[in-house]
């Protein structure tokens, strides 16, 4: 069953162009939003890692990986050089959580600077405290990937500053030795940054005059005729939607869950903390699929149809359910 988003009012917001696609209604004076750089440290670099994402984590039988593996064992596919063995057919091995997975650049954090380069096989003694403490570096990269985003898209100014405070504090938190490392409350840190993000994309929102869907249930919503410019989608359930040629300029998607999701033709330029592995979660895409500089278009996209699917005459919106 299928959800849609209703109209809201916005009226001529809903009209679609001749080839497709979404028109433009931008608000007049609407700011341009910037694409933000991706520092090297907060990409994963897999040479510069010992598997440390093949073995610390636990995952269990399901739609994303094919068996049990508890934590801190070795995947089986994991090869003696720390190099995935299955890594070229993931998904038709059936472990496509394992392609959407992002470090965020801890691996190697943890395994060259944390540990000065040692390898929990040759050195089992530190096989637990290295897990431990890519349990808590990996989020922390990720929150400083999100603040790294924030400060891109905010001018100088008091929130600038506390967010360039923030981002200090969690580099500093990332780098500390093993035992202060696994030390690190991250829920604290988390509930005392959230609130900075949240303040960066309302700023960087406003103008847009975009919906409020944060949390939203819109498991497999049928979203083609939603105006999502400027969207607070942070934390929405997308999965499975339809988000055909849909618009999400300025729509903030942070943690929003794309699983399964219908991207050909949607327009992704200027959307706010859209992150590789979320596009890499998405089922469907195309060459009309528009994304920032700084993403790709996943392989499992190729070989798709390389033009929108054609919209219904009629749509006949019912409300989705609004998250907090």
């Amino acid at each position: 069953m299928t959800a849609t988003l209703p109209a809201d009012g916005r009226g001529a917001q809903w009209v679609r162009a001749r080839d497709g696609r979404a028109e433009t209604p931008t608000k007049p004076g609407a700011p341009a939003v910037p694409e933000p750089p991706q520092p090297r440290e907060l990409r994963a670099d897999c040479a510069r890692c010992v598997g440390l994402c093949c073995v610390a984590p636990a995952f269990a039988a399901s739609a994303d990986f094919a068996l049990d593996k508890p934590a801190g064992q070795p995947c089986p596919n994991l090869r003696p050089d720390s190099r995935c063995g299955i890594h070229d057919r993931l998904r038709e091995r059936g472990f496509p959580g394992c392609t959407v997975f992002d470090c965020f650049g801890a691996g190697q954090r943890v395994t060259q600077d944390t540990f000065g380069g040692r390898n929990w096989r040759d050195d089992p003694a530190t096989a637990a405290a290295m897990f431990a403490a890519f349990a808590v570096a990996r989020p922390l990269h990720e929150l400083l990937w999100y603040l790294t985003e924030a400060l891109a898209l905010t001018p100088a100014g008091a929130l600038r500053d506390d967010l360039s405070a923030a981002a200090e504090q969690t580099r500093r938190l990332a780098a500390a030795d093993p035992d202060d490392l696994r030390a690190v409350d991250v829920d604290a840190h988390r509930a005392q940054v959230n609130p900075l993000l949240s303040r960066a994309s309302e700023r960087a929102r406003n103008g847009h005059g975009g919906p409020d869907h944060r949390g939203a249930m819109l498991l497999g919503a049928d979203l083609r005729q939603a105006y999502l410019v400027g969207a607070n989608l942070r934390g929405a359930c997308l999965v499975g939607a339809d988000l055909r040629g849909v618009e999400l300029r300025a729509a903030d998607v942070t943690g929003a869950d794309l699983r399964g999701a219908d991207l050909r033709g949607a327009d992704l330029r200027g959307t706010l903390f859209l992150h590789q592995s979320q596009l890499d979660a998405a089922a469907r895409g195309d060459r009309t699929t528009r994304l920032p500089a700084a993403l790709h278009h996943p392989g499992h996209w190729s070989g798709l149809a390389l033009t929108p699917a054609r919209r219904p005459d009629r749509a006949h919106p019912r409300p989705g359910r609004r998250g907090r």
